[in-house]
């Protein structure tokens, strides 16, 4: 007689029958049956496996309901049809789990990022890793590799996404998409997720790209000094400087005094400031001597080339130059980014340089075979040059001669 579910809530282990006997073993047919013990009841299939009596444990009742038990016996019936083994299958299936949980999405990330930062600065590896945890981690670290699919991954990205900022989040799919194709070479994840979402999340300007053009200069060299561009003083030297230099932010913001050789004229960025873990000389023109030596009586005693105002003992905010620059009214449309590409379009236009000597000072390492062969003096004299004759063009927007057709300044080989 099958079972039923009121038969099985009321069976009770009686003391006087012997452990195995039949009263025990309460049959649902099919080799099922309810296994009464002294600390609980449990299910248990009796099946034949080449041509040998097996046992398999199917839980634990009431956590496994009847009606549980037996689509489980119905499984073990499909499997031995196909010539499979339930137990060795549930063992497969056990193992895969220990695999899967081994290897969620965070123990994944943090063996890729570990084996990525090798080739990075610090500043720009932990940037990565913080990154990840903030926005990825705390969502789906916990969640095995291989289970996450294109859904889970864009709920994640989304919860990015509504706090508006669109850059962090193409940066965090940017991020995913690499640890995903990492498990798939660890053999850890099937395929990509993040290949479908393409269309799926917002497309905005990035706003670390934003940036005036070069017939833009005479307003924004106008706007930069008049009297009512509400900035410390130490903030509008700062954007003098990078736009003298078209360094990096973080590499302008956490500048030392120590990195810098006046009489030499030149400003040596270390390795582990720079994004790609090489030092990186900066000629120095005349007019950026004149600003390092204004800063000099505002943050000459500090560690900072560019202290905080509010708080001396560290480095300028990384938001203080773009704040300056959103009240200067440059909001959307420039950024301390934004310098490095001004610069590059400028000399190249009006100024005739060489690309390659402009990509040399804006450090834009070559990525594969040729990346291990920059070299941090290449083309420094032209740079030397290049540099003067920047600041010098910068020097005659200024002073009201913007529409004077310029000379070739440049050096063409």
């Amino acid at each position: 007689m099958k079972l039923t579910d009121i038969k099985c809530k009321n069976a009770k282990f009686d003391p006087n029958e012997k452990p195995n006997g039949s009263k025990h073993k309460l049959s649902d047919g099919g080799g099922l049956f309810l296994y009464i013990k002294p600390q609980g009841k449990y299910w248990r299939l009796h099946y034949r496996f080449d041509n040998k009596q097996k046992l398999l444990a199917l839980g634990v009742y009431p956590q496994v309901t009847l009606s549980e038990a037996r689509e489980a016996r119905e499984k073990a019936k499909k499997l031995l049809q196909n010539k499979i083994d339930p137990s060795a299958y549930k063992e497969e299936e056990k193992r895969s789990r220990r695999i899967n949980n081994a290897n969620t999405f965070e123990a994944v990330g943090r063996e890729w990022h570990a084996k990525k930062s090798t080739g990075l600065s610090e500043q720009y590896a932990t940037t990565i890793i913080n990154r990840l945890e903030v926005d990825i981690f705390n969502r789906i670290g916990n969640l095995p590799i291989r289970d996450i699919t294109p859904a889970i991954m864009l709920d994640a990205l989304q919860d990015i996404e509504k706090r508006g900022v669109y850059e962090t989040t193409r940066r965090a799919k940017q991020y995913c998409g690499q640890i995903f194709r990492y498990a798939i070479l660890r053999g850890l994840a099937d395929r990509d997720v993040t290949a479908d979402l393409k269309d799926a999340l917002e497309t905005k300007k990035v706003e670390h790209c934003a940036s005036i053009e070069p017939s833009e200069l005479p307003k924004f060299l106008s706007d930069l000094y008049r009297n009512d561009a509400r900035m410390y003083p130490t903030t509008r030297l700062a954007v003098e400087l990078m736009l003298h230099t078209f360094v990096r932010t973080s590499e302008l913001i956490e500048a030392k005094w120590s990195e810098f050789d006046l009489e030499g004229r030149v400003w040596t960025i270390p390795p582990e400031r720079m994004k790609m873990r090489k030092a990186h000389l900066v000629p120095l023109s005349s007019q950026a001597l004149k600003i390092i030596e204004d800063l000099k009586r505002y943050n000459g005693n500090y560690e900072w080339v560019f202290a905080s105002a509010t708080r001396p003992r560290d480095h300028m905010s990384n938001n203080a130059i773009l704040k300056a620059l959103d009240r200067m009214g440059y909001k959307g449309r420039m950024t301390g980014h934004g310098f490095r590409s001004l610069a590059m379009t400028t000399i190249l236009e009006r100024l005739s340089y060489n690309f390659d000597i402009v990509d040399a000072q804006l450090a834009h390492t070559k990525r594969g075979p040729m990346g291990a062969a920059y070299d941090r003096a290449k083309y420094l004299e032209q740079r030397k040059k290049m540099m003067q004759d920047w600041s010098d063009y910068l020097d005659k927007i200024t002073l009201g001669s913007a529409n004077v057709v310029e000379g070739k300044f440049g050096i063409n080989n």
